[in-house]
């Protein structure tokens, strides 16, 4: 990195942390702390609840993902929108109602305190080790590309978010986002801008999609229906439908962001911004792998994208095999450039007999590379057992460092950044408000002044920093991030979801009875993911039906509770 990207990204990393605790100074108790001062606009909201989400695996993982696999990874989010409406219309005027903190309060008031800390344990377990997921993922993306030591990394994006979420706590978190997203906006733009750009002069926006169309890669729509394939059509609106509705309207790091606004309307247009721009929005970016595909079909693609990896190997004993392999890849990339130049000559002349016969020549070519990183992973393995083999998340980060310009480069590594601060903020301030809330306040110190429970309220938020930090120190190699952090959402999402739909929707349920039907669900669902290939996205709907159906068996034979409490 030269000065002027060193210049572009510590400019942009320090002035949203200011910006952020200047805006949110004077937050003097925990009801500011924890919730702002229910002022946040709707449009901001709505901005707070996609930055919430989109974490720098987003941003890192899905090129990557849409140019290995195609762009079917977005019907994962089909259900998203309808999602939105559901939560709108059901939940949220509970939650504004009740004037609550966390959403966790609502299921003690409808249930009983045993219901309400599980699902707060639960919610706890997975956005703790979420949040260090999404710090290690940008961490070791960039020291491994970079050449930076992954811990000074780790430190540095956790210090900076625990600095300003302390300092200004839900305010701080709300107003930061605002600024993250208008980089990262800007940034995603100019990054497929310039993939289009350095393309040969003949080829523009249009003729690089019907190129990656014709290679398979604008795969967006999947009617077919299988349990064990992991991107349908059927599990994007079903299954993606349960993740969204648990995640956005259950997840204290997603309620939080609304619960914070002027009024029940200004929540309301904010999730439904979400669900307008979230699916377009994940597309584009989804888009930029498929241009990616493309540009490596003219310009010569690494064999390997993780060049850690191979420099290990250019400084072993296998050096002289890892350059064969080269000089065979280097081969196919120039038989990819000729078939490529032959496509785009035939889709232009409308001749299908030369467009057929590159296609064939380029899948010929993809496959002979395909077989030569099968064998430079085998000997990276043979060379380091520990090696990291899953290259997918290094491929649009590779193509920033290799063929971008100084300071664009600089900001393409703000986003990253950006993305993981944003995230990573949010979820701080989620997990402090629920420790406090439902576990602290209401188990420990029932009976304490505003202003303890507020210097609580920043220490906890800095220990769960910390936290964070200490998994991302350990985490293990997950393959694409941008797939663990949703698996790992769906092992918990669909019990806490169940719960909640219990509570709304069948009052002759009680406590009890949700609260031991959640657990033998949550037990199933894990179970399916360690001895089943039943895709993730499945869990969210299992877990929902298994805890309603047991909590329902429960009540019908008048099991734990048979007269349970009135909402």
């Amino acid at each position: 990195m030269s000065i002027l990207d060193w210049v572009v990204l510590l400019a942009s990393l320090f002035g949203i942390a200011g910006y952020g605790i200047y805006k949110s100074r004077g937050a003097t108790n925990i009801d500011t702390y924890l919730k702002g001062d229910k002022s946040t606009p709707w449009y901001m909201v709505g901005l707070s609840i996609m930055a919430t989400q989109a974490s720098a695996i987003t941003f890192l993982s899905a090129p990557g993902q849409a140019y290995t696999d195609g762009m079917r990874f977005v019907q994962y989010y089909f259900g998203l929108p309808i999602a939105m409406v559901v939560i709108s219309v059901f939940f949220l005027p509970i939650y504004h109602k009740l004037k609550v903190y966390t959403a966790y309060e609502f299921l003690e008031n409808r249930f009983d305190q045993k219901t309400r800390v599980f699902t707060s344990l639960l919610f706890l377990t997975q956005r703790g080790l979420a949040s260090g997921l999404t710090l290690y993922a940008p961490s070791l993306i960039l020291s491994a590309l970079l050449g930076w030591n992954i811990y000074y990394t780790n430190l540095f994006i956790g210090g900076i978010v625990i600095l300003y979420t302390v300092a200004g706590g839900s305010k701080a978190v709300s107003y930061t986002h605002l600024q993250q997203m208008t980089i990262i906006f800007i940034g995603m733009f100019l990054a497929g801008y310039m993939i289009v750009r350095l393309l040969p002069e003949d080829i523009g926006f249009s003729e690089a999609v019907q190129m990656g169309g014709k290679m398979g890669k604008m795969n967006i729509i999947d009617l077919g229906f299988d349990l064990n394939n992991k991107y349908t059509l059927w599990s994007g609106i079903i299954g993606g439908f349960f993740l969204a509705l648990s995640y956005f309207g259950t997840d204290q790091s997603q309620v939080s962001r609304y619960i914070s606004s002027k009024d029940l309307n200004q929540s309301s247009m904010g999730l439904l911004m979400n669900g307008l721009i979230k699916v377009p929005m994940q597309f584009f970016i989804l888009l930029i792998g498929v241009l990616l595909f493309v540009f490596y079909q003219f310009l010569p693609a690494p064999l390997f994208f993780n060049s850690t990896e191979t420099t290990k190997l250019e400084n072993s004993q296998y050096k002289t095999e890892w350059q064969q392999l080269n000089n065979k890849h280097a081969f196919w990339n120039a038989q990819k450039q000729r078939s490529a130049s032959d496509l785009n000559q035939g889709l232009k002349s409308g001749d299908e007999v030369q467009v057929e016969k590159a296609k064939h020549n380029l899948f010929i070519a993809e496959n002979a590379t395909q077989v030569l990183r099968k064998q430079a992973k085998t000997l990276m393995r043979q060379n380091d057992p520990k090696a990291e083999t899953d290259d997918t998340n290094y491929i649009f980060l590779r193509f920033v460092i290799d063929y971008l310009p100084h300071g664009l480069i600089g900001l393409l590594i703000a986003v990253i950044f950006a993305a993981s601060m944003q995230s990573k903020s949010a979820e701080l301030n989620a997990l402090a408000s629920c420790t406090i809330i439902d576990i602290y306040k209401r188990s420990f110190k029932k009976d304490g002044s505003d202003e303890h429970y507020l210097k609580v309220s920043k220490l906890t938020t800095a220990l769960w920093g910390v936290y964070a930090i200490f998994v991302a120190m350990f985490a293990n190699k997950l393959g694409s991030l941008i797939e663990a952090v949703n698996v790992l959402g769906s092992l918990f999402y669909g019990t806490i979801l169940g719960i909640f739909l219990i509570a709304f929707m069948f009052k002759q349920i009680g406590g009890g009875q949700a609260f031991y039907a959640a657990v033998i669900s949550e037990i199933v669902v894990l179970t399916l993911y360690f001895f089943t290939s039943i895709s993730f996205l499945w869990f969210n709907l299992f877990g929902s039906l298994l805890v309603i159906g047991i909590a329902f068996v429960f009540y019908l034979f008048h099991w734990f509770e048979p007269k349970p409490k009135t909402a």
